[in-house]
């Protein structure tokens, strides 16, 4: 039977639990489990069989997230981690190796670009940035030592939309895999692996849990990709040492890259999750689409609201007409454009500091999507550490908030923000 995204938010993965007959997920707060005997333990070891070794690998509250998760994507399978940055790294280590480079968006978290420009290079790894609304421009950046493309479905923090099916093309094209960050957007709003993705990453601390309350990360796994046609990806098509030989693709068909990343991924990098947090992100999903309805809907009133403000010089969410990225709502995000984006102020930096600061119902904290509302000032904080060039190019120039839109009375974060507004212009 096939079921709504409503319905599966909420029970996809899940059964009562056998022993108790408990309805919610119980938190497995344990770090190892008991073998049946020798046997068992020895198959688990081989990934002859599924089952529970240590919970740097697996824990069956993380295994009902995964499941839930990879089930709303439309993906075969998911891993898991500590943190959206640890879903990155997740996500490309079973692709990458020294001399190899990766092709990403310059429309990407601040923290994101110093992780792909800065901290991967310690791995050999590379990155070329290129603006994806050039689609010559991406071909081009393509060599022979690229394993990945990567970008965002909505950008952070300028709530920008991807065009993922051109992006797609492009990149099968040249036999290589798309890897997604679906963050903004959710997989209420967007699908990523319905537009061509092969991986979907998520840092599931901001809308998937919704509350502010833990980190953690995700990589969904579409399991359409043959990693074994191009000899490219030997970590998933070659043998493996360490498990006698055997391959991940061979042996695992479509969820090789999701086994991978427990087998290898987890247990050598451990990133785990916690099964606290997966916890708080379990009932967090439970409410996503209602949330994510009510974020879009205020975004939207508030968006045009600011668009028509005398202080503000522009307003980037793309759920307005007057967005050059408007159309691609409809195909990409049909259900909204998110509850992300920036204003740019007259008055310039100052402006921008003096408004944050007036602000009394919007917190000025470094994350998104909760289900308050949120501000900051990116090239002072999260791109602070870029270049004024790199800063505009991501979206967050000297002049430029960015707010993340949460679901109260929408009337009543319009007043505070013309209140700031006011002060920061007197």
């Amino acid at each position: 039977m096939s079921y709504g995204f409503d319905t599966l938010q909420i029970h996809a993965g899940a059964r009562p639990d056998p022993a108790t007959g408990a309805r919610q997920t119980p938190i497995y707060q344990t770090t190892a489990y008991v073998f049946r005997d020798a046997d068992h333990a020895a198959a688990l070891f081989n990934l002859q069989e599924v089952g529970y070794i240590y919970s740097r690998l697996t824990n069956p509250t993380v295994a009902v997230l995964q499941e839930r998760i990879a089930t709303l994507e439309g993906g075969a399978g998911a891993v898991c981690c500590s943190s959206g940055h640890a879903a990155q790294i997740m996500a490309l280590f079973p692709l990458m190796g020294p001399g190899r480079n990766v092709v990403v968006s310059t429309r990407l978290y601040g923290g994101s670009i110093t992780q792909f420009s800065q901290t991967i290079k310690r791995f050999g790894w590379s990155a070329k940035f290129v603006d994806f609304d050039d689609l010559d421009a991406i071909e081009a950046a393509i060599d022979d030592d690229t394993r990945a493309v990567f970008c965002e479905s909505i950008a952070n923090p300028g709530g920008y939309i991807t065009d993922l099916p051109a992006v797609a093309k492009v990149a099968d094209k040249a036999g290589l895999p798309l890897i997604v960050d679906n963050t903004s957007a959710t997989p209420y709003l967007c699908r990523p692996i319905e537009h061509g993705a092969t991986l979907v990453v998520h840092s599931m601390t901001k809308y998937l849990t919704g509350n502010g309350t833990v980190t953690g990360g995700v990589v969904v796994d579409s399991g359409k990709f043959d990693w074994a046609a191009s000899g490219k990806f030997p970590s998933l098509s070659e043998p493996e040492p360490a498990y006698h030989g055997l391959k991940f693709a061979e042996t695992f068909g479509p969820l090789a890259f999701t086994f991978h990343g427990i087998a290898i991924g987890l247990r050598d990098l451990g990133m785990t999750l916690n099964p606290q947090a997966a916890h708080y992100t379990l009932m967090g999903i439970e409410t996503l689409s209602l949330r994510m309805e009510r974020h879009v809907a205020n975004a939207k009133k508030i968006a045009g609201w600011l668009e028509t403000h005398p202080n503000v010089e522009a307003v980037t969410y793309a759920g307005l007409p007057s967005s050059p990225y408007a159309g691609r709502v409809k195909t990409v995000c049909p259900k909204g454009a998110g509850g992300l984006f920036t204003v740019t102020l007259k008055g310039g930096y100052e402006a921008c500091v003096k408004t944050v600061d007036s602000l009394e119902l919007f917190s000025h904290v470094a994350n998104l999507g909760d289900t308050r509302s949120l501000v900051i000032h990116s090239a002072s904080t999260t791109h602070r550490q870029l270049t004024e060039e790199q800063q505009v190019a991501a979206g967050a120039a000297p002049n430029v908030l960015r707010l993340s839109i949460g679901i109260e009375d929408a009337d009543d974060l319009i007043a505070d923000l013309g209140q700031a507004l006011e002060k920061a212009h007197q």
